[in-house]
């Protein structure tokens, strides 16, 4: 718990979502941070006599929540936004990898910059990035997508990706974009003893994160996963996206994604896939009783023509499954509050119609659902006394909200609400839907710079 010395921020007369174990909620309550905690939460007004308040709020017509997580994503494609618009995922790869492959360090900074912007000003407090391009000669990609990160203020986990299949083996990269077995291991290695941190109220964690099956070695998916437990970190990695995918572990491997991810030890509680839109009941069964966690990516999974994730039937099996927004090549608007809504639409075109998700449903993925993925629930994704101080609160009672009754529900069925104010460890870094820490107007000019720049490169062959 804080210390009964630090300073205090008091914010009051708002509705409250906690997204607790029992879901409680206040029609107007309060929130009390102490330094980089939740020292309490409850009904009516904020206790009388406490001290070292730096700061009341008066969050009249608001709601608070968790802040959102977000466990997937590729920073690096907000410099290639809009392209390849009606391709399958196999073909968006092979379209786009030759771009991807000529990306440096200051393209990478400034794209991670630009994806963390639109997330953190849409109510995102704790990110996560799988880069796996790691082009011969680019620089520190990883160094720059964390200091991206820690500039801007918010609770981030770098997933350290890798390649080693590329075209002469088979795969989709360029032969110089990817790493050899040995170097990928060396250097995913490297940034883990470098930038993890295990600590409770930790701003940077890494994971360990072979791309996907058609991308690297089975020895790179095993020595990866043997990695990660000598380490004690978690692993990532993209699993049963597309029918493609199916097919192509099939042919190759004799099996199923999930039975080949198994049989290389990338089944666990410490283990979280993105996407998995084509699982069977078998495989559902088996990401339950591994515990094996599931990034959901509604808009991009459309984007991309993949189909539906079975969420329903991954909640109901007890999967732990949270929200992602995926490359911004493949869902241009970047913004993880906007998959609450897509995801309990999409979903609802499923087999379970309108009992596939709720309002309160969605809002658990994209906060306590997410913090469980990223093995963080214990310290994020409820307002709960003794958790850090990741909250946000969202305007409702402006034009787009003020006649739906109940807040939760504008919140998921409405429009993008908006965020008057953000806190990440106890530190504001949204006040009235802009961003504190950094200049968002420089980044857009820079983000659209390194987007040309990009673009004449890879024209240059």
């Amino acid at each position: 718990m804080a210390p009964s010395a630090a300073q205090r921020i008091v914010i009051e007369n708002c509705a409250i979502a906690t997204v607790d174990a029992g879901d409680t909620e206040y029609a107007s309550g309060y929130l009390v941070l102490a330094g980089n905690r939740i020292e309490s939460v409850g009904a009516g007004r904020a206790p009388a006599g406490l001290e070292n308040v730096v700061r009341r709020i008066d969050a009249s017509g608001h709601l608070a929540t968790p802040g959102l997580v977000n466990t997937h994503h590729h920073f690096y494609q907000w410099i290639t936004r809009g392209l390849a618009t009606d391709h399958n995922l196999f073909n968006w790869l092979v379209a786009l990898y030759p771009t991807w492959a000529r990306i440096d360090e200051r393209m990478t900074y400034a794209a991670a910059q630009g994806s963390l912007a639109m997330m953190a000003r849409g109510g995102v407090t704790t990110a996560m990035d799988h880069h796996y391009v790691f082009p011969h000669g680019s620089g520190d990609l990883s160094g720059s997508i964390i200091r991206a990160a820690a500039e801007m203020g918010v609770r981030f986990t770098l997933a350290r990706g890798s390649m080693d299949r590329s075209v002469k083996d088979g795969g989709l990269p360029p032969d110089f974009a990817v790493e050899t077995l040995e170097g990928a291991l060396a250097a995913t290695e490297e940034t883990v003893k470098q930038h993890h941190d295990a600590s409770f109220d930790a701003m940077t964690q890494v994971a360990v994160a072979p791309c996907s099956p058609f991308s690297v070695s089975t020895e790179l998916l095993r020595q990866g996963a043997e990695l990660a437990r000598r380490l004690g970190v978690r692993l990532h990695t993209h699993g049963s996206e597309t029918v493609e995918e199916e097919k192509f572990c099939h042919e190759l491997f004799g099996m199923g994604p999930t039975d080949y991810f198994e049989s290389t030890g990338w089944l666990g509680e410490d283990v979280w896939m993105a996407h998995c839109v084509h699982m069977n009941d078998s495989d559902i069964a088996a990401f339950a009783r591994t515990g094996t966690g599931v990034a959901h990516c509604p808009s991009s999974n459309a984007r991309l023509a993949a189909g539906i994730a079975r969420v329903p039937d991954m909640l109901a099996a007890g999967v732990p499954v949270g929200l992602g927004v995926d490359g911004t090549a493949s869902n241009e608007s970047g913004e993880l509050h906007t998959e609450l809504r897509n995801a309990l639409l999409i979903n609802r075109l499923g087999t379970h119609r309108e009992a596939a998700l709720n309002a309160r449903q969605a809002l658990r993925l994209g906060t306590h659902g997410g913090a469980r993925v990223l093995g963080r629930a214990d310290q994020i994704g409820s307002l709960e006394p003794g958790k850090l101080a990741d909250v946000v609160l969202w305007r409702m009672d402006t034009l787009a909200h003020a006649s739906i009754a109940d807040p939760v529900t504008a919140l998921v069925f409405g429009a993008a609400a908006p965020v008057t104010a953000s806190f990440v460890n106890g530190e504001q870094i949204v006040d009235n839907g802009r961003l504190v820490t950094v200049d968002e107007d420089a980044i857009a000019r820079s983000t659209r710079e390194e987007a040309q720049r990009l673009a004449r490169i890879a024209a240059q062959g």
